[in-house]
């Protein structure tokens, strides 16, 4: 079965600039797709390739099996949701909703019963006669969303349209898009930067740097399963040691002989270790036990921040040779085993979760 987008051998140039260096991709249909990178990654033009507001140099875009590579905007089938929300400050909301159907060959009562239904829809019905002006910005964003998918098209854009709204109705107006595009079953692509979003929204996510695509994955197998240093490191927190590898899945970290995750690298290579803080597994001082890969160390709390859930820890030790790691402890674990700034205790770091990759130097990409 061919895929509902497909976008191969995708450049966009400005210039001397190249914002798109050999993009391909496949989505299918119902999808959630967020793109997610820095600012500049590249993420909005692909966005913008793809709805034809700024044409790719070369490259092809084929949706439902239609070439759409060259076809002006109103020739696609698509509808686009912006961070500015850009709704008509001089029109009630139904008739912001109601401006692309009355267009659309429909009569007056098919447009009444279908601007009806979607403020149904986003659970707006009370507001219909209100001025944009006269809403939230989180109202705001559900009505552009109305607006977006009144024509049912096949395909939807979000370009960044929950960055301009506070944290909390951020957090509730995401989940309201994710329920609301699984009712529809419209496929989705979402521009944004933050993480959280697409970790919390996507079925898969393409994170994105340079203008290149870093890896493709769902959200467990991006943060899980990182296949580079910068994913690694722009998703989530982590921490990262400089080590040499000795032998395939056996390294050397300061005075520690570790076992780990290092495929693809060679015996003597510099390297850089990553392991996330919610990884690192505590135990009481002096603790002896038996563990795979030798990952027991010695190491002091240098220090210690209450973060609501958890403690994040600041951890040094002689056997890191100068390397310090951050730890997240969970409230219970701190009280358990006594925790405290100043005390010595002994981490675990399990060889399934220490992922090696080429040292920055050597890393094909350095940009982080």
């Amino acid at each position: 079965m061919s895929s509902y987008l497909r976008i191969r051998d995708l450049y966009k140039k400005f210039g001397d600039f190249t914002a798109l260096r050999d993009v391909s991709l496949d989505v299918e249909e119902g999808e959630f797709v967020c793109f997610l990178g820095p600012s500049g990654c590249g993420k909005t033009t692909l966005l913008r390739a793809i709805a034809g507001l700024d044409l790719q140099t070369h490259g092809r875009i084929e949706q439902a099996g239609r070439d759409i590579s060259t076809l002006p905007i109103g020739q696609r089938d698509f509808g686009i949701v912006f961070q500015s929300y850009a709704l008509f400050p001089n029109l009630t909301i139904e008739r912001n909703i109601a401006f692309g159907l009355e267009n659309s060959g429909r009569s007056k009562a098919e447009v009444a019963a279908r601007v009806t239904e979607l403020l149904d829809l986003v659970g707006l019905a009370d507001q219909r006669r209100k001025y944009p002006a006269q809403l939230s910005g989180g109202q705001q964003q559900r009505i552009a969303l109305a607006r977006a998918i009144a024509t049912a098209p096949g395909l939807l854009l979000l370009d960044e349209p929950l960055s301009a709204l506070d944290a909390k109705v951020r957090v509730h107006l995401r989940h309201q898009i994710k329920e609301l595009q699984r009712k529809l079953g419209v496929t989705t692509i979402m521009v944004t930067h933050d993480q959280e979003e697409a970790l919390s929204m996507a079925d898969r996510i393409v994170v994105m740097n340079h203008g290149v695509i870093e890896q493709i994955g769902t959200p467990t197998e991006i943060y899980r399963a990182p296949k580079s240093l910068f994913v690694a490191d722009f998703i989530g927190e982590t921490n990262q040691l400089h080590a040499t590898l000795s032998a395939p899945g056996r390294f050397s970290l300061g005075k520690l002989e570790l076992e780990g995750m290092t495929d693809g690298l060679k015996a003597g290579q510099s390297i850089t270790v990553t392991i996330r803080p919610e990884d690192i597994i505590p135990h009481a001082a002096g603790t002896q036990a038996a563990v795979s890969g030798g990952g027991l160390v010695e190491v002091t709390i240098d220090a210690m921040e209450f973060l609501g859930s958890f403690w994040r820890s600041r951890l040094s030790g002689a056997a890191l040779d100068g390397e310090e790691l951050y730890a997240d402890f969970s409230i219970n674990a701190v009280r358990r085993l006594a925790l405290a700034e100043g005390a010595a205790m002994t981490i675990e770091l399990p060889a399934s979760r220490l992922i090696a990759f080429a040292a920055k130097s050597q890393a094909k990409d350095t940009a982080l």
